[in-house]
């Protein structure tokens, strides 16, 4: 009895060492299984593409152990499952298929094909990646608009920039010439997923703007450089420039005079005046057109000649000062002048300064000159004595003297 005693506790001993042998040896398998899964890695990138072109999706593994790659649509159905295409649309094609990847192009892209795409690795657990297709729809060409066809220099105008039918909406931006201006935009989506973008730009305009484009840029990730423009016709006043033909330099008497008005506006100017201001144009002066021609200038044509052109818009107008000199009046008899004017400009100066001087010593002379009662009469008296004795009052009054300054 002692000796089967032994023997089933040995029994039990080997049993329990065995089943300790094989949980180790289970939980090692496990680990090792558990590692191999973490360390395979699924990778899928999502996609954007335009409507009616190609995509390509990719399933990628990083140490891959031979375990299968399958790709699925939005619907969770297989396109591929390895090599075989389960999935009966041709638009899906197999462009390569390894341990590592599986990658598959679809053409012909709509937007029923826009939604989540799954990558599957069959693991313990199975890993999963998603690439998401994003269909891009062009708009179509923009259409812009003006509210006039001619504007008026001054005035506001209006222009409009529609971009129709896009996914996702467009952006416009506004460029007049090399300047970009600011508009205002309003986004309305349609009920197929698309977008419909309205801009509306308003500006002064000048007559600098006259025939320079407006251009509306419509910028979509589907679309490069789409765009649309539009010329403006700016009316404005004439401008009124006037040009002398002949003479050059000074205009001396007996000479003759030319004078061209130049005249731009939009419309044409339908009218060019020359007159004279405050006076008459010389009867014998020859208007032609935009011309004025006078010949055997004399000082009595001196004054301000005036072009003056009109067109629908407005009247504008150039002044020309005409101003004849003798016929001799060249540049040595300017010299001339100016030296004669120098000279008697340096003598009255100079007579100036002399009858300064000449009051200022008399004055300094005379200024203790008086006058006393014992000097009246000196003037009848044949000497001092009878001028004494004449004076009022003689020696009785001497007294009473009184000095009288001047």
């Amino acid at each position: 009895m002692k000796q089967v005693s032994n023997m089933a506790n040995t029994s039990n001993g080997s049993l329990a060492t065995l089943l300790i042998l094989f949980t180790i040896s289970a939980a090692i398998h496990t680990g090792a299984a558990q590692f191999s899964v973490q360390s395979q890695n699924l990778i899928a990138d999502n996609i954007s593409v335009v409507e009616g072109e190609t995509a390509t999706i990719s399933c990628r593994v990083k140490n891959n152990d031979d375990s299968v790659i399958q790709l699925l649509n939005p619907n969770r159905q297989t396109i591929y499952f390895k090599d075989v295409r389960p999935l009966k649309d041709a638009r899906f094609q197999l462009v390569n298929f390894s341990d590592n990847e599986l990658r598959v192009s679809l053409s012909n892209v709509s937007l029923s094909d826009e939604g989540r795409y799954v990558c599957q690795l069959y693991t313990d657990p199975p890993q999963e990646a998603y690439a998401d297709i994003t269909v891009l729809v062009p708009p179509g060409n923009p259409i812009i608009e003006s509210r006039e066809d001619i504007v008026r220099e001054g005035n506001e105008t209006e222009i409009t920039c529609t971009s129709m039918g896009s996914k996702p909406a467009a952006t416009i931006k506004w460029m007049k010439g090399d300047k970009e201006l600011q508009g205002k935009s309003k986004v309305e989506a349609t009920y197929d997923r698309m977008f419909t973008v309205t801009s509306w730009l308003r500006f002064t305009v000048t007559r600098e703007d006259d025939e320079v484009p407006v251009v509306c840029i419509v910028d979509h990730p589907a679309v490069k450089d789409f765009q649309a423009q539009k010329y403006l016709e700016v009316q404005y006043k004439p401008e009124v420039t006037i040009k002398v033909e002949f003479p050059q330099g000074l205009i001396r008497e007996g000479e003759s005079l030319e004078l061209t008005c130049q005249v731009k506006g939009k419309p044409e100017p339908h009218q060019v005046n020359w007159v004279r201001v405050d006076d008459d144009v010389p009867s014998h002066a020859v208007i032609t057109g935009s011309d004025l021609y006078i010949e055997n200038l004399n000082k009595s044509y001196n004054g301000t000649y005036r072009c003056v052109a009109s067109n629908s818009v407005g009247e504008t107008y150039a002044d020309y000062i005409l101003y004849v000199r003798d016929s001799q009046a060249g540049p040595e008899a300017q010299r001339l002048d100016h030296a004669v004017i120098g000279g008697v400009v340096a003598v009255v100066v100079f007579a100036m300064l002399c009858l300064l001087i000449v009051l200022g010593r008399y004055f300094a002379r005379h200024k203790g000159t008086y006058f006393t009662h014992e000097a009246k009469g000196a003037d009848d008296a044949a000497d001092a004595d009878t001028a004494i004795i004449n004076a009022e009052g003689g020696h009785n009054n001497s007294d009473e003297k009184k000095e009288y300054y001047i």
